[in-house]
């Protein structure tokens, strides 16, 4: 008997089981919903963390925070040349579609690659930034020089 054919036969008698509580009827309703809600989760997972990607701030945000590891926010502001509210906002959208996580430390806030983000994601995202040091170049220079706002 093949495990398909087992786990077959292990659903139709835990339905047996419950046949006088819920029709099977139901309880084949409730788990196509359960499949099919997990599945568009994943879906809309995987859509929110290409989107996040598309934009060309949220990308290096990304790539840079692969490569370094940690980075506060003023340090991101002079790595991408662009200003604390700009940088904030970007690092929001991320937070929000929970590739980032973030630490306050006395008046910073320092972020990281979520570590509970898929291996999937972080596969595609740390070989993007170790193929890609022409991209960074920029801003991997700016951001070697020493903040001095923190």
């Amino acid at each position: 008997m093949s495990l398909f054919s087992l786990n077959i036969v292990k659903i139709r008698l835990f339905l047996s089981n419950f046949t006088s509580l819920v029709d099977k009827k139901s309880i084949s309703t409730y788990m196509y919903n359960h499949i099919y809600e997990k599945t568009y989760v994943i879906f809309m997972e995987t859509l929110s963390f290409f989107k996040a990607m598309a934009d060309d701030t949220r990308l290096k945000v990304l790539m840079l925070l692969s490569l370094k590891g940690e980075l506060c926010v003023c340090d991101l502001q002079n790595a991408l040349e662009i200003s604390q509210p700009k940088v904030s906002r970007h690092l929001a959208e991320l937070r929000r579609n929970e590739l980032l996580v973030d630490e306050r430390r006395a008046k910073w806030v320092y972020y990281k690659l979520n570590p509970a983000m898929p291996a999937w994601m972080n596969d595609i995202i740390s070989t993007s930034s170790q193929n890609s040091h022409q991209y960074l170049e920029d801003c991997l220079s700016r951001l070697n020089s020493d903040c001095s706002n923190c």
